[in-house]
């Protein structure tokens, strides 16, 4: 499918990490998420319906992020690929869990996580 629907850099702070100071203090994460939806019968009616809400949609994955605390951003990039995969005209998802603020010990730009999952 080459169609899709990005949301590209959403923020949100949650609670994530092995460490016991990450979920105490909580840390930022950004999301990605890359939708293969077909876009051709809403853009032709131009109804909303017929199409992915990516601001509802953007609403859920924050909710995720904010939501139960996991040790592994592995865990939730599975969590926030289930939310988009309920949306019924998606047929995949590409997910990259972004942690800038990572426990690494050394400079660093990103660590992140990125998995595929398809119905």
């Amino acid at each position: 499918m080459s169609d899709r629907i990005e949301i590209i850099g959403l923020r949100a702070r949650g609670h994530h990490g092995v460490l016991a100071a990450e979920r105490r203090d909580g840390q930022d994460f950004v999301v990605d998420a890359v939708l293969d939806v077909p876009v051709a019968a809403a853009a032709a009616s131009d109804d909303l319906a017929r199409t992915v809400d990516y601001a509802a949609l953007a609403t859920a994955l924050a909710e995720v992020v904010g939501g139960e605390p996991v040790d592994l951003i592995e865990t939730l990039a599975e969590r926030l690929a289930a939310v988009c995969l309920a949306q019924p005209l998606v047929a995949a998802v590409e997910i990259t869990v972004h942690k800038p603020q990572a426990p690494v010990g050394l400079p660093f730009e990103d660590v992140r996580v990125r998995i595929r999952r398809s119905r």
